[in-house]
């Protein structure tokens, strides 16, 4: 079926116009009672966020996403358009958008006048209604909001006060549509004034001339906290005629933090079938989490969900490296590829205390060791709880679970593990530690048949002994070694005792 071409041929279609609040309120609605999801992709916000949003599009309020860094309110804002019609008609050829049976500005108006319902009019996809611009220091009111094209004057032989000299801005563009201003704080205070009459009033002026055109719009603003934000500040006049403040937040469980990042990472590499172990999903989560409440980290700035995405990128480049060396068909990452996603998180934590350059590498590797621990005690018999020892029983007897593994290790013995070795010759090196892959396939549900994953899981086991201090580590030159702990602190190569210490 054509749509109508005419103002004419829209009035008798019985088409009416709404503005654009009204227009969101009612396409909510209708969602709401199809129950369609409003805000598919967006995860954690089910009984927080998305609530507060409904409840402010419902009230035909502007919004203001108050948050840390990546809490996912780009991405909320740029999925309200789907609340809009899929078309609507504006008069044809127009800047902003006209409502053609209340045309607003000077060329409809007197193009109206002189055709009257014969006007040709056009059809508006709702892609198309939603602007944004990002808030920098060099942002200017002619940016936003339009200024005196004095060719444009010139050319036409028109008076500066006259409408037809407006060149106008981005939010004029955006008329009968949504527009959003992310990182609000970096807009200069002098250009947050300029938009006290479009909040309000919602008209614009040009340069001071009387010159007043009503707007038609839902503005959404995104901004991290004022007390992070040194660079500029939210200006609380403007602030106040925001109808709604949201506050939103990173994910509350490992599960939801687990869902985005599987949303979000790209981890399927061409030829190759990867295979990311649960537990490792877990860990580079924790180590965000941890990140979030440590004290070295600075909790003003936030710790971005993009820090997880980027680490197990990472993570399973490093196993996709090695695989295609060793000529291996799956992808398993190892605890020793852990080092290699600390480039994705040492850009992302900003420290309390700015040091050596060398202090964001030292706190990823903290927060990754306490996060293997953490996650080592969801998935095994917390080493550091040991059961009485009975009068007698020696010391290899102590440890019901991990005391064949320890007494493996307290005997002199060491394992040797390298990142770019083949699955063979790195499960045959782990194999050596006596009661490791039977506890391992016990705890982990797994058989002799999956050797990447038992070996991995293996691995696993022996960082997270070292991690509980139950067995010592050493990593160097890409060599990681597992040894006696009470035999690493004695066995200084090279060094004084004070000095090892």
């Amino acid at each position: 079926m054509a749509l109508p071409a005419t103002i004419a041929e829209l009035r008798r279609s019985g088409y009416k116009v709404e503005n654009v609040k009204d227009e969101m309120r009612t396409n909510l609605i209708q969602k709401l009672r199809s129950q369609e999801p409003l805000f598919p992709g967006i995860i954690g916000y089910d009984q927080t966020v998305i609530p507060s949003i409904v409840n402010a599009v419902l009230a035909r309020h502007d919004i203001l996403l108050l948050g840390l860094r990546g809490q996912a309110k780009s991405r909320i804002v740029r999925m309200l358009p789907s609340l809009l019609d899929e078309y609507i008609p504006f008069i044809k050829g127009c800047e902003i958008n006209d409502n053609p049976y209340k045309p607003v500005c000077k060329r409809c108006t007197d193009l109206v006048k002189e055709h009257g319902d014969n006007v040709e009019i056009d059809w508006l996809h709702r892609e198309r209604r939603f602007g944004e611009k990002l808030a920098t220091p060099d942002v200017t009111i002619a940016d936003l909001i339009g200024d005196i094209d004095p060719i444009k004057a010139a050319s036409q032989r028109l008076h500066y006060s006259h409408e037809g000299a407006i060149h106008f801005g981005i939010i004029p563009r955006t008329n009968r549509g949504i527009f959003a201003i992310n990182e609000l704080p970096d807009l200069q205070p002098r250009i947050q004034v300029g938009l006290f009459n479009i909040m309000e009033e919602k008209d614009i002026q040009i340069r001071g001339f009387n010159v007043r055109i009503p707007l038609d719009l839902m503005i959404v603003f995104t901004a991290n906290p004022e007390d992070y934000t040194n660079r500029g500040n939210l200006i609380t006049p403007l602030k106040d005629r925001i109808d709604s403040q949201i506050l939103t937040h990173y994910p509350r469980t490992i599960e939801d933090a687990i869902k985005i990042t599987e949303q979000e990472a790209w981890i399927q590499r061409d030829g190759r079938e990867v295979n990311v172990p649960f537990y490792f999903r877990e860990i580079i989560e924790q180590a965000a989490f941890e990140a979030r409440k440590s004290e070295f980290v600075d909790q003003k700035s936030g710790v971005s969900a993009r820090l997880t995405i980027s680490a197990i990128e990472n993570l399973v480049s490093n196993a996709e490296r090695r695989a295609i060396v060793a000529g291996d068909q799956c992808i398993v990452p190892r605890i020793c590829d852990l080092p290699y996603a600390l480039p994705g998180m040492t850009g992302k934590v900003e420290l309390v205390f700015e040091g050596e350059q060398e202090g964001p590498v030292k706190v990823s590797k903290a927060l990754i060791g306490k996060a293997v621990r953490e996650v080592f005690k969801r998935h095994f018999p917390d080493p550091l709880q040991r059961r009485t020892k009975q009068q007698g029983e020696s010391r290899q007897q102590d440890d019901s679970e991990y005391g064949k593994i320890i007494a493996w290790f307290e005997a002199g013995n060491k394992v040797e593990i390298a990142d770019d070795m083949p699955i063979d010759r790195y499960i045959a090196e782990l194999d050596k530690v006596k009661g490791l892959r039977e506890l391992t396939k016990k705890h982990m549900k797994l058989s002799d048949s999956n050797k990447y994953e038992l070996a991995s899981a293996m691995e696993f086991v022996l960082d997270g002994l070292h991690q509980s201090s139950r067995i010592a580590k050493d990593e160097v030159d890409r060599i990681t070694s597992y040894k006696d702990l009470v035999g690493s602190i004695f066995s200084v190569k090279g060094k004084g005792i004070e000095e090892e210490f």
